[in-house]
């Protein structure tokens, strides 16, 4: 097999062809059946994370906005935007402050600009079919919110009757949800963004934090102004999902993904994640996939430092397993740097060389059902092969619609004989080389993938 001409596009097989299965996955499905409403446009997404502050050299709305008929082109459906309040100034961590410590529930951070420019930001959005959420943090706040001062008894507190931040972040406090206060005020909060700026929903910092039930009367007063869509930064509180979010995060696989690529996993380690999706995550809901984020880029290190020459390989793998998708701000230009988080550090877009890469695989998955999110996309099958530690073959399929992947994830070439239970030749997705199946003595090297299509 020629491979594929783009460095960046080496690595793994996904092959598409007509099928008259049903798209249901063979093993029975054990897991709770969500009751969380889909918006239509959430089926098939690719969400983008949003740094304002380090997007541009101003910062701001207004200037982000420029890039907007870029990401259109990029193919990305949801931008989510870090938190854009006020930042709390007491016990204010560097000299900007976290995104995180909120002052002002209802306000804009003026280093970004005015309401009413990220109403036009959100406007022009939708303009070019995209959506926006914003992160929420509602376990706690700043501690020069006014609520601090105005409303003491919404704050947890210590055995010394103090307020107190949770872990190691100084400067919070923690909210108390047992006060009913609180929890109208936090709700009336959010109805607040979707009903004035016109927002289509919410990504929730460390969301398990905060009492389910809680999200679940947010969820509902938030259908009833508009469809959203609610993304949980969690993974263990699995309820959260039935009632109030249509996705969470999969910190358990991207971690498996750093692994293997240091050398210090297999595909056999990971093969268990997969399996605890059928018991785990309520049908009809969804994983979040990514190779990083803010957090990891800023605290845990650059793809680059953390999977090296895996990370094309790695990236093009969450487009394929169950899922969503993330991009974050700069992944598309090569970011290679870990962005400051309490300081300006402007993000270098001069090198776009991640661009069509990532177009090519977001086309990929909105032209594949079998691909697309919850319920509206396939369920993996694993394939057997005579690599089982080095390589991951699966196959999804969702109506007339079969993708069936393979992945070299090791850094020793490997001579590839497996039987997927298909025969024929299949067209390369992108060179439009012929590949024969099954497999024998197939050639894979280090980090490869191959993409074959029946359609040119």
């Amino acid at each position: 097999m020629k491979l594929l001409k783009s460095p960046i596009l080496l690595g793994f097989a996904v092959l598409i062809f007509a099928s008259c299965q049903t798209g249901q996955n063979k093993s029975e499905t054990k897991a709770a059946l969500s009751q969380t409403a889909v918006a239509e446009w959430a089926k098939d997404a690719v969400i983008y994370e949003v740094n304002i502050r380090q997007y541009t050299p101003e910062g701001s709305f207004t200037a982000f906005a420029e890039h907007l008929p870029r990401l259109q082109e990029l193919g990305v459906d949801i931008l989510w935007f870090m938190p854009i309040h006020p930042i709390g100034e007491l016990n204010r961590k560097g000299t900007l402050g976290s995104y995180y410590s909120v002052k002002d529930y209802k306000g804009v951070n003026p280093e970004f600009g005015t309401f009413d420019d990220f109403k036009a930001l959100v406007a022009k959005a939708h303009d070019l079919d995209m959506k926006v959420i914003i992160d929420w943090v509602a376990n706690h706040s700043a501690w020069d919110n006014a609520w601090a001062a105005e409303h003491p008894d919404w704050y947890a507190k210590d055995s010394t009757g103090m307020m107190f931040g949770p872990f190691d972040w100084s400067d919070v406090a923690q909210l108390d949800y047992e006060n009913t206060e609180l929890r109208a005020a936090m709700k009336d909060a959010m109805q607040f963004w979707v009903r004035e700026a016109d927002i289509d929903g919410y990504r929730c910092d460390v969301a398990g934090m905060v009492p389910v039930d809680f999200w679940n009367d947010v969820r509902t007063s938030l259908d009833s102004i508009k469809p959203v869509f609610m993304l949980a930064e969690d993974e263990t509180e699995t309820d959260l999902l039935l009632n109030a979010f249509n996705s969470n995060y999969s910190w358990v696989f991207h971690h498996h993904l750093n692994k293997i690529a240091r050398g210090e996993e297999t595909v056999s380690d990971m093969l268990p994640y997969f399996e605890s999706l059928n018991t785990t995550m309520p049908v009809g809901a969804w994983p979040m996939q990514f190779t990083t984020n803010h957090d990891e880029n800023s605290w845990n290190g650059t793809v680059q430092e953390r999977m090296a020459d895996a990370y094309p390989t790695m990236a093009a793998l969450t487009f394929m397993v169950e899922g969503m998708p993330l991009i974050y701000s700069g992944q598309e230009a090569g970011l290679n740097k870990r962005l400051e988080f309490f300081e300006k550090d402007t993000i270098d877009w001069s090198n776009m060389s991640m661009t069509e890469f990532y177009e090519e695989l977001i086309t990929l998955k909105k032209s594949n059902k079998a691909l697309w999110n919850g319920s509206a996309g396939g369920k993996m099958e694993i394939v057997t092969t005579n690599a089982p530690k080095e390589v991951l073959m699966f196959t999804r399929t969702m109506e007339d619609n079969k993708v069936l992947a393979v992945f070299n994830l090791s850094a020793q070439a490997i001579v590839l004989t497996a039987d997927p239970g298909m025969e024929g030749e299949y067209y390369d997705y992108f060179s439009k080389e012929l590949i024969s199946l099954p497999l024998n003595n197939f050639e894979l090297e280090a980090w490869d993938y191959f993409v074959i299509s029946t359609t040119n």
